[in-house]
């Protein structure tokens, strides 16, 4: 061997050497986004959140020294795309946790993350996702599936148990009449069962379900259907942009319902789009503020925001900062695991567990506190609800609208849910 190929040889192995401790010096997180796929609509706002606090926390020091090497990937709501790329992030290279996304998805994960102890913190609320042990019976265990706000089921029963004082206030006879909307989908479906419930006993009458796409359009005679059953209040449970094509066509045809929207379904850049159509909707918030909103941690948010926008003017909706709550959650139970025999799956798992009442350094006023124990991944049962309001024409900048006041989402109404171990899982 010459000495120029003999120093080329050392070379490489010093290149491959140093690439290898670089990649070790390194946490792995995987992070499902949906950017271009049904949810996109409300999924852009929020992997945007996700990628601008991992990048913030790498910013700051990382994870006790190591920078969080996220691997972003739009996979288009699309099932076998987030199973192929879970293949990949248990492989050689395992993650040491996951930033999920949709309820089918995470639902077709569950099995896998405990299989493999990799701890997944998704934007999927579903009741589901909730009972670690699997005694409910009504789904399969979830050790490592979490969180961060109500599950759809109950902030269904809150907004449910709102509507119920609202019947009794407007002293009208008779029963209310109670319809669930969605897509037929893992997603819009995974409340049915217990909003059906908790409405037949809270005395409602459940009218048959009306279902219409996850995707925007004519919506006319899911409208007209509405109508003539005589509904009085109708959950929504596909995200903004399909709701907000039931919510014109419904002003257009006339019809007097309350609407009652998921926590996916309504947001300041929906109530710009659907204008009058969206004044009235109640719907649950995640976190206690909104967009500069007068609280110690949206310093914080609005930080970690120029991450993507230097200059601090855009407009950030509720689900934008939701990602960040949920980011900063990953983020201290992976501190946790760092310091308590690395930042492993297993161990990133046992971090959710240390704190009760537990609200991200710096987020204070922000994110609502939660709590997550090995029995019970119900983080919250604190739901706030919200009303849209829409008092003029939505043209122009978001900012604008809502700093005039055109477009504001007010507070209605906190539900303190009991912690019924009957609505564990569903």
């Amino acid at each position: 061997m010459t000495m120029k190929s003999l120093l080329s040889t050392v070379s490489l192995a010093l290149l491959l050497g140093s690439a290898a401790t670089a990649a070790r010096a390194q946490i792995p997180v995987g992070h499902l986004a949906d950017y271009s796929g049904g949810t996109s609509d409300v999924g852009t706002p929020y992997g945007q959140g996700v990628v601008d606090t991992f990048a913030w926390i790498n910013k700051n020091g990382g994870i006790g020294g190591k920078q969080v090497a996220l691997d972003t990937n739009d996979y288009g709501y699309q099932v076998p795309r987030a199973i192929a790329l879970y293949k990949k992030w248990s492989g050689g290279d395992k993650v040491a946790a996951i930033m999920g996304w949709g309820t089918a998805d995470t639902e077709a994960l569950t099995g896998f993350l405990a299989q493999d102890k990799i701890p997944d913190i998704s934007a999927s609320y579903a009741a589901a996702l909730t009972d670690p042990e699997g005694v409910s019976g009504k789904a399969k265990p979830a050790p490592y599936n979490f969180f961060y706000g109500p599950s759809y089921s109950d902030a269904m029963r809150a907004m449910l148990t709102w509507a119920a004082e609202d019947w009794k206030a407007k002293g009208k006879p008779g029963k209310a009449k109670f319809v669930h909307m969605g897509a037929n989908h893992p997603y819009p479906n995974a409340p049915k069962a217990a909003g059906e419930a908790m409405a037949t006993e809270l005395g409602f009458e459940v009218l048959p379900p009306l279902v219409f796409a996850l995707a925007p359009g004519d919506y006319s005679a899911q409208c007209l259907s509405l109508k003539s059953s005589g509904a009085n209040y109708a959950y929504l449970g596909n995200t903004a942009a399909s709701n907000i094509s039931v919510l014109k066509a419904c002003k257009t045809a006339g019809v007097d319902v309350q609407f009652l929207g998921n926590v996916w379904g309504m947001d300041e850049n929906a109530a710009k789009t659907a204008a009058d159509a969206a004044d009235g909707v109640i719907f649950p918030l995640r976190t206690s503020v909104v967009w500069g909103g007068n609280a110690p941690g949206m310093k914080t948010v609005m930080e970690i925001s120029k991450m993507s926008d230097p200059s601090g003017k855009v407009y950030r909706p509720v689900h934008y900062i939701a990602a960040v709550c949920t980011s900063l959650y990953m983020k201290e139970a992976l501190d946790w695991a760092a310091k308590n025999g690395g930042a492993t799956g297993e161990n990133v798992a046992k971090g959710f567990y240390q704190k009760k009442d537990w609200v991200p350094a710096g987020m204070e006023g922000v994110c609502s506190p939660s709590t997550w124990t090995e029995k019970d991944h119900r983080g919250t049962l604190k739901v706030d609800l919200y009303r849209s309001k829409v008092s003029g024409p939505t043209d122009g900048d978001v900012n604008d609208l809502m700093a005039k006041g055109t477009i504001k989402l007010e507070k209605v109404k906190t539900v303190d849910l009991p912690r019924k171990p009957e609505w564990l899982g569903w």
